[in-house]
């Protein structure tokens, strides 16, 4: 299923994407959760439930009227928490690489992840920033996965039960604010708590199945040949693929999990892949040529990311008024 969450006048709703239309899942069957957030407290149950209302529509037998241009939000509007990891190698060797430093060896102890802020979700269309967020203003290109289980000290060779759905994720980030905070080694914060666009989809894992493959060698869990894309005011600027996750989601979630509750609604980020924002990419063309000239994104620039199976998420980069 490609489910996803739409505003009225007053509250967020879930819908999904049927044959090319969308439709309001809760007033084609009253008997499910008119809200994502409550989809995916149902569990299990809830998405089988979700299952069986889409093949209905599908083939008729549940009548119901489509929607007229709904708004997208993020799919999961208020997400109980927001992590993301630092699991993509690629970007991890040619940052460092570009800053002149070796390749960490505890990447390949454990996965490691921050928590960002799970209040500033935004779904497709514009993005507000604030004059010093324009300092050096970047994308990062990624997939998130959301948890429909409450779990604790899961299991990688468990973990994917927990997934209700991935969806393409864009982490902001104000590089300079970003790189002044972390020099006294903690964050990042004020460079990311601004804005992490989501969407437009929630896509459950049996929609990805036709895209499985083998994990990396050493490795547990699912993995996905999903070709992931950005580009700027239409542009291509990145390329890489989902399957190039070194860390899988499953070992990202047994790490997450240890020791802490997890819940319904917990989203977590796969980190930048290779390629997938400026900063690896002005540094790259930085050491390969001293005169290349750099580019962060500006007010009124369109971002367009785009994986296989997910969909395309669009953002415009907007300054915000803050007189």
């Amino acid at each position: 299923m490609k489910l996803f969450s739409y505003s009225t006048d007053n509250e967020y709703r879930l819908g999904a994407l049927v044959d090319g239309t969308c439709y309001d899942l809760n007033r084609a069957n009253p008997l499910l959760a008119d809200s994502m957030s409550d989809l995916l407290d149902g569990g299990e149950n809830a998405m089988e439930l979700a299952r069986r209302t889409v093949s209905c529509i599908k083939n008729g037998s549940l009548p119901t009227a489509p929607l007229t241009a709904p708004k997208f939000v993020a799919p999961v509007p208020k997400p109980s928490s927001c992590r993301d990891a630092y699991a993509f190698r690629q970007h991890v060797e040619t940052a460092r690489r570009n800053r002149g430093v070796p390749m960490i060896p505890e990447f390949d102890d454990f996965p490691v992840f921050y928590f960002t802020n799970h209040r500033a979700i935004v779904g497709p269309g514009d993005v507000y920033c604030m004059p010093a967020h324009l300092e050096e203003l970047d994308f990062e290109l990624e997939v998130a996965v959301v948890l429909n289980r409450r779990g604790r000290n899961i299991k990688a060779a468990d973990a994917d039960r927990h997934i209700g759905g991935y969806m393409i994720m864009n982490d902001w980030s104000a590089r300079q604010l970003q790189m002044e905070e972390m020099k006294l080694s903690l964050g990042p914060a004020k460079g990311k708590d601004f804005a992490t666009a989501m969407g437009p989809y929630l896509v459950t894992p049996d929609e990805l199945i036709p895209y499985k493959v083998d994990p990396k060698a050493g490795h547990v869990g699912d993995a996905f040949n999903l070709e992931m894309t950005c580009a700027v005011n239409g542009i291509r600027v990145s390329t890489g693929n989902l399957a190039d996750m070194h860390w899988t989601f499953a070992e990202i979630i047994e790490r997450v999990s240890y020791g802490v509750d997890v819940f319904p609604g917990d989203i977590i980020g796969s980190g930048t892949v290779g390629t997938g924002c400026f900063l690896e990419l002005n540094g790259t063309g930085k050491r390969e040529d001293p005169l290349y000239e750099s580019q962060w994104l500006k007010p009124g620039d369109t971002v367009e990311m785009e994986v296989t199976g997910l969909g395309c998420l669009v953002n415009t980069v907007r300054l915000e008024n803050a007189s």
